[in-house]
């Protein structure tokens, strides 16, 4: 099933969304989630997407004057940081064109209204420095192919590449994209995307689940089989060996140039039926490796990604895709890859009217979902599409998920390759104090690097060097820089803090001294 293509369906709920207040947490008493032997962990994505496409979240509107776009963002990131996540992923490149002066492409009409517009201001920048400022790590998201949402090349910017380059395009069920079989059109896309991973302080570079539209001949590519299919046994096999090529390459361009960064898909969560292949899951759905031409499972066996994150966006139970089922199968499939897993959750279809099966309008369900995801320590945290659900929470589903499931805050993870990098300089705890609000904490920094974050441990008494592997005492996550000055309201006389260093790639220091608070 692919996923976000049914979401293009109508913006009405994409408006009364930016529009609905965020509801305050409820208790949930003896949730879900909850267990007496679970141990939440100290490393754990969390994040939403932030789409563009057609102003489904971000801006929520065409010609919106800068200012106002500022705003809605930073209200964005005020959603975040309401919902306990670490992370945001934030669609830049929506339809072949740029939410940053890009030199490759234009403007994207989805922040003026018209292509090639000047917004008067520079979107990534703001976006990625005021992502910084929270704590939280910023993910560019990109869709590779997609040239419009309409399928008239005379309507796209005189300069826009497909107007340039006709040759380039493809049109499609009311569509255009560029061509994937072309070399240069596969060299073209990762220059314009390199360009904003170069040029920008960004935490990764993500693609969401667009291939290839079709596995029929009704994408007109047949010139250039002829040209470039030969030794390939079929159309398909051809075509999963371009994406194959974009996603190789990608990876290696990525490690050339800023290796610091996370490089990740998130693909339909499908990638094989059993009925079609032994090694499939035991679905019957869409299938990206046909439909799409997407290997998705090959991609992860052959190490080509930091990390996969799936959309799972199926109940517990249902056929013919059941939630229950693609876990495991997705944790197998990881296993012993070191290409990190994350779960693309489903916050569009709980509580939505649209979705008929009870399960979609069960405040738990959604929880239930990271309840089992414990059960499969491959998994390393979960995505929720798509923020403006994340924020409206029709039916309390991320409330309750986040209450059963966020008790503690959470680092982001460390990719695999990095884990052995230079870890940060070991803080200190200058004070750690009562006050009328709580117990104030001071953490300063400590050699020439500023970390990014500071990780804040409260116990009862000293602890052990082993005592910060999970986040069992982790009380906050804050913002880093030289120093930080944070309030534990829930601090008191007798405790002892402690703080930890974190850098961008999500490394750890050593602990600091202990502060007994008198």
């Amino acid at each position: 099933m692919p996923s976000r293509r049914t979401l293009l369906k109508g913006l009405a709920l994409a408006a009364a969304a930016s529009a609905t207040p965020l509801p305050a947490f409820a208790e949930t008493g003896a949730a879900a989630g909850t267990s007496a032997d679970w141990i939440p962990p100290l490393r754990q994505m969390r994040g939403m997407w932030i789409a563009s496409v057609v102003n489904i979240n971000w801006p929520s509107k065409p010609g919106l004057s800068a200012d106002e776009q500022k705003a809605e963002y930073l209200a964005w990131l005020d959603v975040a940081e309401q919902r306990k996540l670490n992370s945001v992923f934030v669609q830049i490149r929506p339809t072949a064109d740029a939410f940053w002066p890009s030199p490759f492409e234009p403007w994207s009409q989805w922040l003026t209204g018209t292509q090639g517009q000047d917004p008067g201001y520079d979107p990534l920048a703001f976006a990625v420095e005021e992502t910084h400022k929270r704590g939280l790590a910023f993910h560019a998201w990109f869709n590779p192919y997609r040239v419009s949402m309409q399928s008239d090349p005379s309507k796209l910017h005189p300069d826009h590449p497909g107007r340039k380059h006709p040759d380039w395009i493809v049109p499609f069920g009311g569509k255009l994209y560029y061509n994937p079989g072309l070399p240069e059109v596969r060299a073209f896309c990762q220059d314009a995307m390199m360009d904003a991973v170069t040029r920008y302080d960004i935490d990764g570079l993500h693609f969401d689940d667009y291939f290839y539209p079709t596995n029929t001949t009704a994408f007109d590519d047949s010139a250039t089989f002829a040209k470039y299919g030969a030794g390939f046994p079929d159309l398909a096999a051809w075509r999963r060996n371009n994406v194959d090529l974009m996603v190789s390459e990608m990876q290696q361009r990525v490690l050339a140039a800023k290796p610091e960064i996370a490089w990740g898909i998130s693909p339909s969560g499908i990638w094989r039926n059993k009925a079609s292949d032994p090694l499939g899951s035991d679905t019957n759905g869409g299938q990206s490796y046909d439909s799409l031409h997407a290997d998705t499972r090959g991609w992860v066996k052959k190490g080509w990604l930091d990390y996969i994150a799936p959309q799972l966006y199926w109940y517990i139970g249902q056929p013919p895709a059941d939630y229950s089922k693609l876990v495991p199968w997705w944790s197998d499939v990881a296993k012993g890859t070191g290409t990190l897993l994350w779960i693309g959750q489903a916050a569009y279809k709980a509580g939505d009217p649209a979705q008929t099966a009870p399960q979609w309008q069960d405040p738990a369900e959604l929880s239930k979902h990271l309840t089992l995801n414990r059960n499969h320590p491959e998994i390393g945290g979960d995505i929720w599409y798509n923020a403006n659900d994340v924020k409206v929470d029709r039916i309390a589903s991320i409330t309750t998920a986040v209450n059963d499931h966020y008790q503690r805050p959470a680092l982001a993870p460390v990719l695999p390759r990095l884990a052995g990098g230079t870890a940060p300089h070991r803080p200190v705890v200058a004070y750690a104090r009562r006050r009328p609000g709580g117990v104030e904490v001071r953490a300063v920094a400590t050699g020439r690097q500023e970390p990014f974050q500071f990780a804040i441990f409260r116990f009862a008494e000293d602890a052990a060097a082993d005592a910060f592997g999970d986040a069992r005492n982790l009380v906050a996550v804050v913002p880093g820089g030289r120093q930080a000055i944070w309030t534990d309201q829930d601090g008191k006389a007798g405790d002892h803090y402690y703080v930890v260093a974190v850098d961008r790639a999500n490394r750890t220091s050593a602990p600091s001294n202990g502060f007994r608070v008198l």
